[in-house]
């Protein structure tokens, strides 16, 4: 006989689990989420989810892979300046976190660094390399780690104050405007 209102291990259950974890991270962090709540969010039984992940460890490692929208910050940087490189990098956080999906990812990662090493080990691979390449690459200098790094800061705060504390002015804030803004700071950082 089998559970009524859970969803069996059919195709895309692991994809639906993934989704609610991701989901689930990004609300209430790696400490505060249980595998009974990710899984009562997928709709299917909690034994699947260490069926498919083992543990809740394996679980978000699994979630913080691709396929969620990778952030895609680099580019060929090198042709623009510098004031238009700062632009673009802003414009595409921007497009990531303000995607569900890629929202969820995110704030995942960032909420979960706070309880979890592994999640702020992956927090800082994910955004230290991408970024510290896309620097190093527009500033042709050594110390690209560092200038990286106040980047990601700025970054990481707008999607923290414009999707988790809900900054009104940022929050609601155009998309363009906020790049307007804070492009003069991250251009900063490249100097």
């Amino acid at each position: 006989m089998s559970r009524t209102g859970r969803r069996p291990g059919a195709p895309g259950t692991r994809d639906a689990i993934l989704v609610a974890t991701r989901r689930r991270f990004a609300t209430r962090g790696y400490e505060a989420t249980s595998l009974r709540s990710i899984a009562s969010e997928a709709g299917v039984d909690p034994a699947l989810l260490i069926h498919y992940f083992k543990t809740k460890q394996g679980l978000f490692l699994a979630a913080m892979e691709p396929p969620f929208p990778p952030l895609v910050l680099s580019g060929d940087l090198r042709s623009l300046s510098r004031r238009e490189a700062a632009e673009m990098l802003v414009r595409r956080y921007l497009a990531a976190v303000d995607s569900d999906e890629g929202r969820n990812a995110i704030l995942a990662l960032v909420r979960s660094a706070v309880s979890n090493e592994q999640a702020a080990t992956l927090l800082r691979e994910s955004h230290a390399n991408e970024l510290a390449r896309s620097v190093r690459e527009l500033t042709g200098d050594g110390d690209g780690e560092m200038k990286a790094a106040l980047v990601a800061a700025q970054l990481i705060g707008i999607a923290m104050l414009r999707h988790v504390v809900g900054v009104d002015r940022l929050a609601r804030g155009d998309p363009e405007k906020i790049v307007a803004t804070a492009a003069p700071m991250i251009e900063a950082c490249f100097h």
